[in-house]
């Protein structure tokens, strides 16, 4: 399955602006009109296509050209975690497909590597073989979850302590950037709380489009950041 991110529309094609202009010349008014419309199709059966017909042949993002933040943070149905954003912060297109790699990081360093989740109830996901390719072209941007268990469970009588930052990798590309792990839907760090056999819950979905997620509210705007003062009703957070 190949989707493509979507973005305000483009300039028509050259060739839709040249038949267009040759239809005025001779005056057709129902041939201009047709030329409008057939071009209108194309756009709209096309737009993701190169040329020949086939699917645009976009490299894959590396992690160097895209900028990646977390949105939609908050807590539900047992679980914390919000959507990672990657945006084609470069000024060529590039596609994403797979898992990206995510390493979930402790105030003391400890490393966890998230796991490839098959199906999250946070944002009611679930993979579907196979993969989807998400076409990214310059500013347009891919989702993906990231997700975790916000309760102890079984004998575990709380959770071990958060990660407070993740490490973040592109399908498939080496390269990693470091980010905040707040949540400031759920006013905490990304839950590192493990399951019944003592197996961390922690995971991330597969790269997908806004559209196929649902919209999540996001408190960014409102909720205490990790900095607010203790004054201020909120326990005091480590810095990241």
């Amino acid at each position: 399955m190949r989707l493509h991110a979507v973005r305000d529309p483009r300039v028509r094609p050259a060739a839709c602006r040249t038949a267009g202009r040759a239809a005025a010349r001779g005056g057709r008014v129902t041939l201009g009109v047709l030329v409008v419309a057939a071009c209108g199709l194309v756009m709209t059966a096309c737009g993701s296509q190169g040329p020949s017909g086939s699917p645009s042949a976009a490299g894959a993002c590396v992690t160097s050209q895209l900028k990646i933040s977390l949105t939609n943070t908050t807590a539900l149905a047992g679980q914390a975690g919000g959507y990672l954003r990657f945006t084609n912060d470069s000024g060529t297109a590039c596609s994403m497909s797979g898992w990206p790699a995510v390493t979930g990081l402790t105030a003391t360093g400890q490393a966890t590597r998230l796991r490839q989740m098959q199906t999250s109830m946070f944002g009611a996901w679930h993979y579907t073989a196979p993969s989807p390719v998400v076409t990214l072209q310059p500013g347009d941007s891919a989702y993906a979850i990231v997700a975790a268990d916000d309760k102890p469970a079984g004998s575990y009588a709380h959770c071990p302590a958060p990660y407070v930052r993740l490490q973040v990798s592109a399908p498939g590309d080496s390269g990693n950037v470091t980010i905040s792990a707040w949540l400031p839907g759920a006013v905490s760090y990304l839950p590192a709380c493990v399951s019944a056999d003592g197996s961390p819950t922690a995971g991330t979905s597969t790269i997908t489009t806004l559209s196929s997620l649902p919209h999540l509210l996001s408190y960014a705007a409102s909720a205490p950041s990790p900095g607010r003062a203790a004054g201020q009703g909120m326990k005091r957070h480590p810095r990241t």
